[in-house]
């Protein structure tokens, strides 16, 4: 089947760097007209986790909604979520300190904080 058969044409073809995605592959889409941008690992980890973590569990009402819920997730992503690449840190936010001594950690005070009615939590000290 050739594309063109569908009666549409497309331009491009967004995909990521896997190793299945040859270059013989994107000739036969170059000799198409269709182009191939690689998408950015970063970004794809970004939407993964957004998708994986917020929209699958949360029903979206209107574009208002999805705006307020991305905003919020972007700020939790970013100021407090842990990120294995970064030992545990938040992008925003360095470690604290270790606790070292063995009485502090059996009197632990620790709250939590929900964001987008309960869908994301944070978790904090209590001071």
């Amino acid at each position: 089947m050739d594309l063109n058969d569908a009666g549409t044409t497309v331009k491009y073809l967004i995909r990521d760097q896997d190793s299945k995605f040859t270059d013989a592959f994107d000739a036969v889409l170059a000799d198409t007209g269709i182009r191939v941008p690689r998408m950015n690992s970063i970004t794809e980890r970004w939407v993964l986790s957004c998708r994986r973590e917020l929209l699958h569990r949360t029903l979206i009402w209107n574009e208002r909604h999805l705006l307020h819920a991305l905003r919020d997730y972007e700020t939790f992503y970013n100021e407090h979520r842990t990120h294995r690449t970064l030992h545990s840190a938040a992008p925003l936010r360095a470690l604290p300190e270790p606790i070292t001594e063995p009485g502090q950690i059996a009197h632990l005070d620790i709250r939590r904080h929900d964001r987008l009615g309960g869908t994301l939590h944070e978790y904090h000290h209590a001071a």
